[in-house]
């Protein structure tokens, strides 16, 4: 079995490439997959860059060139909800596009990517992790244990939290507080980012079980006043540890 891991920042796909054997790159268009092995598991990986273009790209390779039997998505996330802090990780059981839809009289009615009201319609709006992938995910991270951030990285007086809720993407940046709120009032959202749904929407399009796994940089809508490079480098390596830490259940 191969497991395609996607990374949104350079830090992230560094650590992962320290941890796997026998890597061979290959460069196709503007990406690098770097192949190889880490306790035995066949993984490839690659930085995916920002947006849900260069994700649903990135993930078709993974698929049909690479031949991944599971794609894994993992970097930094704004917060949707204020219960949740720096550092913080969120695993998504859903993904919904926040982009995609019908413009009615001056406002966006949301609608799953790839379908409309009067044109191959649908009830159903997002992407759902599969529940037994989703239990067994719930199950082996119950047990995982992260680090404390430096508080010039943005950490609390707390270990960050793993927790598990619906993840909202779009192509747009979010920096609106009023924006933040509405999304996780209407959504239940937990976090947003750039790139999960079309991640999602290709997957599902294979038959391809996926995994969205995102640490949160700030409450959406604020700028962080932290060291993002710090930051960076702490969370990637907390990524990398819960990312190797499922590779024998999705195996």
């Amino acid at each position: 079995m191969t497991i395609g891991v996607l990374c949104a920042i350079p830090d992230e796909l560094a650590s992962f490439a320290e941890l796997m054997g026998d890597v061979v790159h290959t460069e196709m268009a503007q990406w690098t997959f770097a192949a190889g092995s880490i306790d035995g598991h066949r993984v490839v990986a690659a930085e995916s860059g920002m947006g849900k273009v260069n994700a649903a790209t990135a993930t078709t390779l993974l698929i049909n060139r690479f031949g991944c039997d599971a794609v894994i998505f993992t970097g930094v996330a704004g917060g949707l909800s204020p219960e949740l802090a720096i550092g913080d990780i969120v695993v998504a059981e859903k993904i919904v596009a926040m982009d995609s839809g019908i413009i009615e009289e001056e406002q966006l009615s949301l609608y799953q990517p790839g379908h409309v009201r009067f044109f191959n319609p649908t009830d159903e709006l997002g992407f759902s992790v599969d529940e037994n992938l989703l239990g067994r995910v719930q199950r082996k991270l119950s047990s995982v244990l992260l680090p404390f951030l430096d508080a010039e990285a943005g950490g609390q007086d707390r270990a960050p939290l793993i927790t598990f809720g619906t993840i909202v993407s779009g192509d747009a940046y979010l920096h609106c507080d009023a924006t933040r709120m509405r999304l996780h009032r209407d959504l239940g959202g937990s976090a947003i980012e750039m790139e999960g749904a079309a991640v999602a929407q290709v997957c599902a399009a294979f038959g391809v079980p996926w995994l969205v796994i995102r640490a949160l940089s700030d409450l959406a809508g604020h700028d962080p006043d932290i060291d993002f490079t710090l930051y960076t480098t702490q969370v990637a390596h907390a990524a990398v540890h819960i990312v190797h830490s499922l590779l024998p259940i999705l195996a």
